[in-house]
């Protein structure tokens, strides 16, 4: 399930509803959080994250499809904010529940390294100096990377 929304969420509440199934036996979780500070150390008062409706929806919808294809997951849930957003504010929440713990660590962190680079939502810190637009980071496209070509379990990175 995915939702793209202004409004927080109330993580305790989501990974209940995920792990309320007999069949799940690892539940894993991120939360992404806004920082006071660039990467390059500069102060940030706010961000704004901006996304196309329905564009947007789409490409969530696939990343999340991928997963469920890779891993045997019994659910997962995305949860991507959009709107001006405050030092310590959450940004998105992705939560996998799967029978092992293998399978829902593994397809958190496929989500989130996928979301970081395929999800269309553009970033605009609000610093001291005035507002400056979040360039992508070749981190994380390496991070994404790893995980276009299948081993032949179908599920981990390239690089273990």
């Amino acid at each position: 399930m995915i939702r793209v929304q202004r409004e927080d969420f109330d993580v305790g509440a989501e990974i209940a509803r995920l792990s309320g199934s007999g069949k799940v036996g690892a539940v894993a979780s991120f939360v992404g959080l806004v920082r006071d500070h660039a990467g390059d150390g500069e102060t940030v008062r706010a961000m704004t994250l901006e996304h196309y409706p329905g564009m947007t929806e789409r490409q969530l919808e696939a990343i999340e499809a991928e997963a469920r294809q890779r891993w045997p997951l019994e659910d997962c849930l995305i949860i991507h904010r959009h709107g001006r957003l405050e030092p310590g504010e959450r940004i998105v929440l992705v939560i996998t529940a799967s029978a092992h713990r293998e399978a829902a660590f593994q397809s958190c962190q496929f989500l989130m390294d996928w979301l970081k680079t395929k999800a269309p939502f553009w970033k605009l810190e609000d610093t001291p100096e005035g507002g400056k637009w979040v360039d992508a980071k070749a981190e994380d496209d390496s991070l994404a990377e790893r995980w276009q070509q299948r081993r032949e379990d179908g599920c981990l990175p390239t690089d273990q």
